[in-house]
């Protein structure tokens, strides 16, 4: 059941995903691709929690989002224990020699919103943002 929930939210996280660009203007950094990979897991027993919660995932430089997705809504109880990671992987295009801020937004219906910000910096192609719920 939860490889059937896991396939399903990751598809509906491909479906929900949007890419924000804007046209470069003349004289701009070359384009350069890199990769965020999205870990989010919780490491503590939330069995017994029916609260909804909603995750989106996020990357922006610092005058553009590049990337927003948001997660179907959830029971906190069915978040991933580290053995089921939900993971996301995505290439987004830019000014490498940018510092790029990723990471998760969560909110829980009826109580508040919370975050979760790691950085890549210029120059790095690949970074895992590893987020274990607590």
């Amino acid at each position: 059941m939860k490889i059937l929930f896991s396939n399903l939210f990751v598809l509906l996280i491909l479906l929900e995903s949007c890419k924000k660009t804007h046209p470069a203007s003349d004289g701009a950094a070359p384009s350069v691709e890199r990769t965020i990979r999205f870990q989010l897991y919780t490491n503590e027993d939330f069995s017994g929690e029916t609260s909804v919660i909603t995750f989106s995932i996020f990357i922006r430089n610092a005058h553009t989002t590049l990337f927003d997705s948001s997660f179907a809504a959830m029971e906190i109880k069915d978040i991933p224990g580290p053995g089921q990671k939900l993971v996301i992987e995505k290439t987004v295009s830019g000014d490498g020699n940018a510092d790029l801020a990723a990471g998760f937004h969560y909110e829980i219906q009826n109580v508040g919103h919370s975050g979760y910000i790691d950085t890549s910096k210029a120059g790095n192609a690949f970074k895992v943002i590893d987020y274990a719920f607590h």
